[in-house]
């Protein structure tokens, strides 16, 4: 019954070098799960069974059956692809494990000033109610942050209980639960929304923010580890050897 991760990756791709880090990572993280790394060219008729294409791929198999798959080397979806399969196959919470699950669920409510449990994401919402909250949020400017709970099961049941509310979306002020759509909707009839909800920041002002953040400030194309362009990379070898 437990959930089987399989990579096909080929040995002259680098992506599949990097997702192999990720598995690794996710490994450590979820110690019921089998990760299974695959030479995709080297079984070929395993490769064309599951109709693997191109690497990297991934299946994931519970009780022998293939239950999903991932093409290309999406990180955050393999992720909580993982999350979401492996939360079926663990094994029934104790009473430590509730207050690790009360611990991590009072982490993602403050995780932000504001912050939406909803079906999907903002930019591809998975429910109207969860689209309607968006919509609403939005034209009244408002900064939150969100959590996708499709993304992880043990959050989309255990939020329900510890919330008392057993619907999505749930939109939470400051730690504090504001409601689902009717109430946001109420709020919003009433003028009270724009009074609870943090309001987004002005682009100009966050401008200026970001660059007066330090003395000295690179907008640039990837990271100080890897950029991602060359007139960004040269730029780092400058600054880096005149100190």
């Amino acid at each position: 019954r437990s959930l089987v991760v399989v990579h096909f990756w080929a040995p002259w791709a680098p992506q599949c070098a990097q997702m192999n880090e990720v598995m690794a990572a996710l490994a450590r993280e979820h110690s019921q799960v089998t990760f299974v790394q695959l030479e995709a060219e080297a079984v070929p008729e395993v490769s064309e069974k599951y109709g693997i294409s191109s690497v990297p791929t991934f299946l994931f198999f519970k009780n022998c059956q293939k239950v999903d798959r991932l093409d290309g080397a999406h990180a955050p979806e393999l992720t909580q692809k993982v999350q979401r399969h492996a939360a079926g196959t663990a094994p029934v919470p104790g009473d430590s494990a509730k207050e690790e699950l009360h611990a991590r669920l009072k982490k993602l409510i403050n995780a932000a000033p504001c912050m939406l449990f909803m079906k999907g994401s903002p930019k591809e919402p998975r429910c109207g109610f969860s689209r309607q909250v968006v919509e609403i949020l939005n034209q009244h400017g408002v900064a939150f942050s969100s959590f996708d709970v499709f993304s992880d099961e043990e959050v989309r049941q255990g939020l329900k209980a510890f919330s008392n509310w057993p619907t999505y979306p749930q939109l939470y002020v400051a730690g504090e639960l504001v409601g689902g759509l009717d109430i946001i909707k109420e709020l919003e009839a009433s003028g009270e929304l724009d009074t609870i909800c943090p309001k987004a920041q002005k682009l100009e002002d966050r401008l200026k923010s970001l660059i007066n953040k330090a003395p000295v400030m690179l907008f640039m194309k990837g990271s100080k580890q890897m950029a991602k362009c060359g007139f960004s990379k040269q730029i780092l070898e400058i600054m880096n050897n005149t100190g």
